[in-house]
């Protein structure tokens, strides 16, 4: 296999240089998308450079000749490139160790491209990708920005923090996103190239980070954290030796056990209402429920946990995933032995399926017993939706720390994104199914009973469950007690799922 290339190198003076020249370039998210247009960007998005290669070549302007040199991989003519970065130079990328000169062309040695949220801007620097290089990944790969890491990022509170720790850092993406509220941020990693990275991206984007190289937890030990996440190297892996065991998926440990490791002994840096949000895969048994398998990570753990599973795969849809990831291609003979191996992996454990989720973690800040909800929740999300979990969060702390008199004795309200449908047979009288949905946030539904629809439509912040209790036993002519059950019942979960509000 080839040498993995050079890392970018740290030189203030020289990072500032690249620094103005990609701001003057307009070398942005919509400065990209804007020169690309939507059937280059959209090709481009599922890993197709044709369309790309044909816009930037056909465009004179700075930002095409970024895109041809650091996305695309592209040979790119010196004069061009030096006019890009007028202030960096092809002597100062040079230096930097972001590209080499072969002749009168400039070839990058890494993936260098525009990153955003909803109000920040960032350059992220990674290892060129398959399709850029035309070959397999090297093991040590350092991942760029992925549907992982982008899940993580929409997934996790946003919240102002102290202190926060973002384990198996990569290239740093996450961490671009905690310095945005977070005090001082820590970053850890087992790979040396992987830092090499997140130092340069720090630099280049004006940040300061602590960067300590260990696996996992091993560097902060002793240490405590009010935000931690991870998008660890979960996939499940076999170790037969058919499969390259690539740095950035791979943590060294058979199954699930990187996760559930993890989920086990992060408690261990979570100051009293710290938080920690992670990403896992997880076996599950054939035949079996998963919140079986999870349940067994978290209970004994002293912490509370939310965990929403949000994807299931068999065994054969996982190893073509993985297969295909590296850059190995179906029909070669490498594709069908990482194949046989995963498969051969799986029924050697009884393994019927495999799920991905999100784990939203939390120290309790007083002596109380910790909560345990396990959801599955599909489909697609609009948007960031860490406010969405810092509130379900909140509510789900909030039942735990307050019995049923308190839930019952709150006015609460139906929230502003919430609508009702109801669905019956044609000429029926009542309907014979009430379901609420959210707008926004994690887009869920809650069916409700008659009595739970009855209160909802007097949630209004100032009746109480228990004044709506009395009015609709009288209403429905039935015992109060049994009303009230239902009453709680819907209460209870649609505080937890974010369809009533504290007035």
């Amino acid at each position: 296999m080839p040498m993995s290339s050079p890392t970018p190198r740290v030189d203030a003076e020289l990072v500032a240089a690249l620094r103005i020249d990609l701001e003057s370039a307009g070398y942005t998210v919509d400065g990209v998308a804007s020169l690309l247009g939507p059937l280059a960007s959209g090709a481009l998005d599922r890993e197709q450079p044709l369309p790309a290669q044909r816009v930037t070549a056909a465009s004179d302007h700075p930002v095409a000749t970024l895109v041809r040199l650091f996305a695309l991989g592209d040979p790119v003519d010196a004069a061009e490139v030096a006019a890009a970065l007028p202030t960096l130079g092809v002597l100062g990328a040079t230096a930097l160790r972001l590209v080499r000169s072969e002749g009168d062309a400039v070839i990058a040695h890494c993936d260098l491209r525009p990153y955003a949220d909803d109000t920040h801007g960032w350059w992220v620097a990674s290892d060129l990708s398959e399709l850029a290089t035309g070959r397999p990944l090297d093991v040590d790969h350092v991942l760029g920005i992925g549907g992982a890491s982008t899940t993580l990022a929409s997934w996790t509170p946003r919240t102002p923090v102290n202190s926060a720790l973002d384990i198996g850092t990569g290239c740093g993406v996450q961490a671009l996103h905690l310095s945005t509220h977070a005090q001082d941020v820590t970053v850890t990693d087992v790979s040396d190239r992987a830092l090499a990275y997140t130092r340069f991206n720090a630099a280049l984007n004006g940040e300061t980070w602590t960067v300590l190289a260990g696996s996992m937890l091993e560097p902060v030990a002793g240490h405590g954290f009010e935000l931690v996440v991870s998008n660890p190297p979960f996939v499940i892996t076999p170790r037969t030796g058919a499969v390259p065991l690539f740095e950035y998926r791979d943590g060294g440990r058979a199954g699930d056990d990187v996760v559930s490791h993890l989920v086990g002994a992060v408690g261990d840096v979570l100051v009293p209402g710290g938080v920690a949000q992670l990403l896992g895969n997880w076996e599950i048994a054939q035949g079996a429920d998963w919140r079986e398998r999870v349940r067994g990570w978290v209970e004994g753990t002293g912490l509370d946990a939310w965990v929403v599973q949000r994807e299931v795969q068999d065994p054969a849809e996982y190893a073509e995933v993985w297969s295909r990831d590296g850059g190995h291609h179906p029909g070669t003979a490498e594709f069908d032995a990482m194949y046989a191996a995963w498969l051969d992996d799986f029924a050697s454990r009884g393994v019927g399926s495999i799920g991905f989720g999100v784990i939203t973690l939390q120290r309790p800040v007083g002596e109380r017993a910790p909560f345990v909800d396990l959801e599955e929740l599909r489909g697609p999300l609009t948007g960031p939706v860490g406010d969405a979990v810092a509130a379900g969060l909140a509510a789900r702390t909030w039942l735990a720390e307050h019995g049923e008199d308190e839930l019952l004795s709150t006015p609460w309200r139906v929230a502003d994104d919430v609508i009702e449908e109801r669905a019956g047979r044609p000429g029926a009288a009542d309907p014979s199914v009430i379901v609420l949905r959210q707008g926004g946030g994690l887009r869920r539904s809650l069916r409700l009973s008659t009595e739970g629809a009855a209160y909802l439509s007097v949630a209004d912040g100032e009746v109480t469950p228990t004044q709506a209790v009395v009015a609709i036993a009288a209403v429905m002519d039935t015992d109060e007690d049994g009303v009230r059950a239902a009453v709680l019942e819907t209460v209870r979960a649609g505080v937890r799922g974010g369809f009533l509000l504290a007035p």
